[in-house]
């Protein structure tokens, strides 16, 4: 864990940095662990506040491993849930109830009865009586020991939701849209999200000993700052923590990647002026200033707190240089390297420059981040001259509307009837699938039929796709990951299986560049667990003599973008490369106007892909630089990030 004694000038809730969200859980469950041991020596209770979501799960299998490895006991355990959808039935699997029950509760030896969840099955009357006895319940116990937090982007606790004052206790609220919406995934739709919940109160929460509120990735970062930095304001519930003497912010990197301490440390503390820091810092000071990097001048620099660098430097004109330079080495039109024939007096040498062409490889998660995050790229690979393979680490086919699976089934039919085609089995087979439409309940895990028909949908649009950006299909590679095909939004952990696939294709094409999604903000982690399973590949091929001249580039633009400090390779894309690569979004039709899990961003993907695309072209222009209609940005795999988290 990392803080800074001058972070709390700023930070107004202590921050505990973790390396990763493991060693985050793993702190949490040791904190729950001790707590409940002292108390069973002393012969009391132990009263535990718990959330859901993906955020605790990793503490609560820690809690499960200490259970059945070193005989933790819950025997003396009593737990309070934080919230439960109304209304919402017990086994239903979308409910909190069953949550708790699957990652916790059927692992462990706590008593039946020392389980509180909020009950979304009661008649709304009953509501309220409910909420006053739950509240009864924890007093008399003595209140809440710990009690455990994620926080939403609203910066809503438990279900406490923007206006919810700090006295409020356990009652029946109504449900943010932005709430809603980030739900949306689970539900297969914002529809299908229940309106209402019942949420312990913000009061209820304040009144516990002691808190532990977590917050994990990128996506995380802005809520963070906002309540740990800003004022307390009921609009941003979680500021009230502000307030509790006993409260830690634990986050990873990604989420505290929004505190002062992380984005300009120099202002809290002094700091070692390496390589990376110093391009941030101007970066950020050009951002300030509004000016130019070459323009800013030894005031800019002391005005703004960066006298250390300035010292350590004697001038602005050579920090400035110096960073200006790095910039413009960033910008390659040749993202594959540029054969000896084409060369010019002045052009920059890039790694493995010598071979030519280079065979590549582009993973993509799903079947359309390849042309949303670096469609451009793709483009410029394919024109010119490289072997290009685009590997679809998974099907899909969970975001396919059920509309579509009808109206495909209805062209193979119309095609058969109308080429005279024997469609015996193809009516049988549209009778089934339509049955099980017509009785499938929202939510619902699809049919093997109905998987396998979205799967073919997302897998001719990948096709179409490819093909608008010059790569044939007989350099396409669907490995359908097993732990994808679930048919449900919980997917099972990445196996052998999974990546031996990987490996194999790896040894297969022996890249000299792969290209992988960096981008770590989608709604259910599989982007996570995709570039997880690359990494393990890539590292048991690494003894291979073909990786020695391999580079491995990550990418984002479907979730979000790296910022310009951190980009190792900027391909600009012309006006022309724009068009391209929105044709080859519009191929995705599946996804376009309304994709079933469109996440937090209202646009639609080719809006994102070019914004984010034209955002970085205007930071670069901004900056000094170039100008370019658009940018895709790449980092540079290091050969060790990612491979705990």
């Amino acid at each position: 864990m990392s803080g800074s004694a001058n972070s709390l000038l700023i930070e107004r809730i202590p921050c505990s940095i973790a390396a990763n969200s493991a060693a985050a859980s793993k702190a949490v469950a040791n904190e729950i662990a001790a707590l409940i041991r002292k108390r069973q020596t002393a012969g009391t209770h132990c009263v535990l506040g718990l959330a859901t979501g993906s955020t605790p799960t990793a503490i609560y299998a820690e809690l499960v491993r200490m259970h059945k490895e070193e005989n933790l006991s819950f025997a003396n355990v009593v737990t309070f849930n934080l919230d439960e959808y109304y209304p919402m039935q017990k086994q239903d699997g979308k409910s909190y109830h069953h949550f708790m029950h699957e990652h916790l509760f059927d692992h462990i030896d706590i008593p039946a009865e020392n389980v509180h969840i909020p009950d979304g099955t009661l008649e709304i009357e009953n509501v309220a009586a409910f909420c006053a006895d739950y509240e009864r319940r924890i007093e008399e116990l003595g209140g809440i020991d710990i009690q455990i937090l994620g926080i939403g982007r609203t910066g809503h606790i438990g279900f406490n939701e923007p206006g919810s004052g700090s006295n409020s206790r356990t009652r029946m609220i109504t449900l943010d849209t932005v709430t809603r919406v980030d739900a949306a995934g689970d539900f297969f739709g914002t529809e299908n999200v229940p309106r209402r919940a019942i949420t312990m109160g913000v009061g209820t929460i304040l009144a516990a000993r002691r808190i532990i509120i977590l917050a994990f990735g990128e996506n995380k970062s802005r809520i963070v700052a906002r309540t740990v930095e800003g004022d307390i304001c009921p609009s941003v519930p979680a500021t009230f923590l502000q307030q509790h003497i006993n409260t830690t912010f634990l986050l990873d990197a990604a989420a505290a990647s929004g505190l002062t301490r992380q984005n300009a440390p120099w202002l809290v503390t002094e700091v070692l002026w390496d390589e990376s820091l110093i391009r941030r810092a101007v970066i950020w000071l050009s951002d300030r200033r509004n000016r130019a990097i070459l323009k800013l001048t030894d005031a800019d620099y002391n005005e703004e707190g960066l006298q250390s660098l300035l010292a350590d430097y004697g001038s602005a004109y050579e920090i400035n240089l110096k960073v200006f330079r790095h910039l413009q080495s960033t910008l390659i039109g040749w993202p594959g390297g540029k054969p000896d024939h084409l060369k010019r007096p002045g052009d920059r040498p890039q790694p493995f420059d010598q071979i030519y062409p280079k065979r590549i490889i582009c993973f993509s998660p799903h079947p359309d981040d390849d042309v949303i995050s670096m469609g451009g790229t793709l483009i410029r690979l394919a024109a010119q001259k490289h072997e290009v393979h685009i590997a679809y680490q998974t099907s899909g086919n969970i975001a396919v509307f059920d509309e579509d699976t009808r109206r495909f089934m209805e062209f193979v039919t119309d095609f058969s009837e109308a080429f005279e085609i024997s469609s015996e089995r193809i009516v049988e087979l549209q009778r089934s699938v339509a049955s099980f439409l017509d009785a499938k309940l929202a939510g619902e895990v699809d049919s093997p039929e109905v998987q396998q028909i979205k799967g073919l949908i997302r897998k001719g649009e990948a096709r179409s796709g490819a093909r608008i950006c010059g790569v044939p299909n007989e350099r396409l590679h669907f490995l359908n990951l097993p732990f994808y095909e679930t048919g449900g939004v919980k997917k099972k952990p990445i196996g052998e299986a999974d990546i031996s696939s990987i490996a194999d294709l790896l040894r297969s094409v022996r890249p000299h560049q792969i290209y992988a999604a960096g981008d770590l903000t989608d709604p259910h982690g599989t982007h996570r667990v995709c570039l997880r399973a690359i990494f393990q590949a890539f590292s048991a091929c690494q003894q291979e003599e073909w990786t020695k001249e391999c580079e491995v580039w990550l990418y984002r633009g479907a979730w979000q973008e790296w910022p310009v400090y951190q980009i190792d390779m900027a391909v600009p894309l012309s006006p022309s490369e724009v068009r391209q690569k929105r044709e080859a979004i519009f191929r995705h039709e599946s996804q376009k106007d309304s994709a079933l899990f469109p996440g937090s961003d209202s646009r639609e993907f080719w809006q994102r892909a070019e914004d984010r695309n034209a955002d970085t072209a205007n930071r670069y222009d901004k900056l000094g630089l170039a100008e370019y209609q658009a940018v895709e940005g790449f980092v540079r795999w290091d050969g060790v990030w990612g491979l705990n988290d």
